[in-house]
């Protein structure tokens, strides 16, 4: 699916653009999913279709106005991804979806067979971003004879309750991230025992998370340019600004040729190039938020609204990143490439 598809969709103009009409027309800057569904803003590119840039370029663009606005963005855009992957039930009219599919050995969630080919939950999920506000969720649990599922499931159905006792976040807390539970509710499954985990579509989406840390970051070097141009920066205060655009650039370059190849290989496995530029674009948003405190200190931290939430809220959401097990993930992958396979991103990198 190329970009022309969307010619005469808001998708097609300046993200930035459309969002700032949405704060205009809706008279708050505190956007909602709920806002950008209606707009039909969630309509994004599928990956590995031939327009994965626009649609990371959409991800970044909302996490740099606002990242717990992102986190369900992005959760939603992930599961109308996954629903059309795996052939799942159709996705009823104004319906918002989490995609819940973290699995801390805390919180196991267990698929029982049920009539008629559906599933009846059981136990908990954790890590449920939005569960107030989400009519549908995905979520990732395990059939009794050990293999891996997902199951679409309506947030309003009998037995599920959403917890309060396990959020106390700060940065990433207006996300109301909860644990749910799950009592016999009635679930359908999506796609085979496996398919979620074993699908090309597992790593885009995967990379796709590092677009919306690339923006947060880039918003963050953005204040700091707006700050710095309103006095007069000294030599240092230059150097953190320059050093922070060239890691943004780079991982900007790493990202559109990362999205070239998901389009261009749409069935291979991404795993390598969706860790590098997770990794790559980690590194690159921690380093820009160290030099944007360096440069301003502590005065824009305290009276910037924006960028005080974006240096709350990205660490936490970055949290993500598996760190050193991606790094060492990474590392194995580099390690078993054929010499002989072209390019960086099939194997070993190359210029």
């Amino acid at each position: 699916m190329t970009a022309a598809l969307f010619s005469s969709s808001p998708l097609a103009e300046p993200p930035e653009r459309v969002l700032g009409r949405l704060v205009e027309d809706s008279g708050t800057a505190a956007l909602t999913l709920d806002h950008l569904v209606g707009e039909g803003l969630d309509a994004l590119p599928l990956p590995g279709h031939g327009s994965t840039l626009l649609r990371w370029q959409w991800l970044a663009a909302v996490a740099g106005h606002d990242l717990n606005l992102a986190k369900l963005y992005e959760g939603h855009t992930d599961a109308l991804a996954i629903l059309d992957e795996l052939r799942g039930p159709p996705r009823p009219e104004g319906s918002l979806w989490g995609t819940w599919c973290a699995e801390p050995p805390s919180a196991r969630l267990r698929f029982e067979q049920a009539p008629g080919g559906q599933l009846r939950l059981h136990g908990p999920k954790a890590w449920c971003s939005g569960a107030r506000q989400l009519t549908h969720a995905l979520v990732s649990g395990w059939y009794d004879d050990g293999q891996p599922g997902l199951a679409a499931v309506e947030m309003h159905a009998p037995g599920v309750t959403i917890g309060s006792q396990h959020w106390h976040a700060v940065g990433m807390g207006p996300t109301d991230t909860a644990q749910v539970d799950f009592d016999g509710v009635l679930a359908t499954p999506v796609g085979a025992p496996g398919d979620y985990v074993n699908r090309p579509g597992f790593w885009h989406g995967g990379a796709g998370i590092a677009a919306c840390w690339w923006g947060a970051a880039a918003t963050v070097a953005a204040r700091m340019r707006k700050h710095l141009r309103q006095g007069r920066p000294n030599a240092h205060q230059q150097a953190h600004l320059g050093a922070a655009e060239a890691l943004l650039c780079a991982c900007a370059a790493l990202l559109r040729e990362s999205a070239s190849w998901i389009d261009t290989h749409p069935n291979d496995d991404a795993q390598a190039t969706a860790l590098r530029a997770r990794l790559a674009v980690e590194h690159a948003a921690s380093t820009v938020m160290q030099h944007a405190g360096r440069a301003l200190g502590a005065g824009p931290l305290c009276t910037d609204a924006r960028l005080a939430r974006l240096m709350a809220d990205l660490p936490v959401f970055m949290r993500q990143s598996h760190a050193e097990r991606d790094e060492a993930g990474l590392g194995m992958l580099a390690l078993l490439a054929d010499d002989g396979t072209p390019a960086a991103f099939g194997g070993w990198c190359a210029l």
